[in-house]
């Protein structure tokens, strides 16, 4: 059975490929819950996750680059922006708690991203969350 942390792995595996130029990849979004046995409730939450980070995406990234400091936008790998958007997103609009939120987020850059990304993720949500 999938946990809430598989359904965030399925988004920001979605969103990795979009950024990556796979216009497909919210067609697919189904063959992606099905393959990681995302179903019923973490399915509704995942969509959730996914529709809002798209609907808001615009927001989320001006955000990102707001608490970006010494950072260039662009720098930043696809996968960790694929984390910060999903991140930023759920700390901005969702009732989630926020460190479960910044853990969920640190927990998948250890294990997708390049070492030191997690420091740099952690920090940027960290920001965000305290609103400053």
């Amino acid at each position: 059975m999938a946990t809430r942390t598989d359904a965030r792995i399925a988004v920001v595996s979605i969103l990795f490929a979009l950024d990556s130029g796979n216009d497909n990849a919210l067609k697919n979004k189904d063959g992606i819950y099905e393959e990681k046995k995302i179903r019923n409730k973490q399915r509704e939450f995942a969509d959730n996750l996914l529709d809002g980070v798209m609907a808001n995406i615009n927001t989320v990234d001006e955000m990102i680059v707001a608490h970006l400091k010494d950072w260039d936008y662009d720098r930043i790998g696809k996968v960790e922006k694929a984390i910060l958007r999903l991140g930023v997103y759920e700390l901005t609009e969702t009732e989630t708690d926020k460190p479960i939120i910044i853990n969920e987020a640190l927990n998948m850059a250890k294990d997708l991203c390049a070492d030191e990304s997690h420091k740099f993720i952690n920090g940027l949500l960290d920001k965000i969350a305290k609103g400053e």
